[in-house]
């Protein structure tokens, strides 16, 4: 599967809610994390970060952040954008149990991960394990209109077995997409 990854990650970033190149969509996602996201210097986790936007976006805020990804030709991507900035961090593993201490994180963010992974039960036990005990989940999902995806209901549900009170929030503004969208977008906070 890593090898799937590896082979987009030369143009992941053309879409617009991937590579933020749009100031508009850019800022869009700014807003957003801020708005759900406590205070600078808070350490995120950046889970299945992909390469690396939204950390260095987050780190650009003053954030200190961690990110993992299983594709070496994400992270190695995501090295490169991040140009050896101290405040950020970029490892090679699996984001369903990522290689980060226990306890440390006031926030893990994932984004379009949760709904690939195999376990999402496990995968979020092992995330709220991150968490420092005032942290909080930041997830954003979607259900596509090709059928996959997760629905927002859908991991409320289990955000509620993980023991995390979500609030939820769709994002159907074209400014956080580059454009029109027809599915079910939205922002969880655990």
């Amino acid at each position: 599967m890593s090898e799937f990854w590896d082979a987009e990650a030369a143009t992941f970033d053309d879409e617009p809610d991937h590579g933020l190149r749009d100031p508009e969509v850019r800022e869009a996602w700014r807003r957003l994390l801020r708005d759900h996201l406590p205070e600078p210097p808070a350490r995120v986790a950046d889970l299945g970060c992909g390469t690396g936007t939204l950390s260095v976006l987050l780190a650009d805020e003053g954030y200190a952040v961690d990110g993992v990804d299983f594709s070496p030709e994400m992270v190695d991507a995501a090295r490169e954008k991040a140009a050896a900035r101290p405040d950020l961090t970029f490892a090679v593993g699996d984001a369903g149990d990522p290689p980060f201490e226990r306890g440390a994180y006031d926030v893990v963010l994932c984004r379009h991960v949760l709904w690939a992974l195999a376990d999402p039960v496990a995968a979020l036990a092992s995330w709220v394990g991150l968490l420092r005990e005032d942290g909080r989940l930041v997830l954003v999902e979607g259900f596509w209109h090709t059928g996959s995806g997760l629905r927002a209901s859908d991991i409320e549900a289990l955000l509620r077995d993980a023991g995390r009170e979500p609030a939820t929030y769709p994002l159907r503004e074209d400014a956080y997409w580059g454009g029109p969208i027809t599915d079910e977008r939205y922002l969880l906070v655990g």
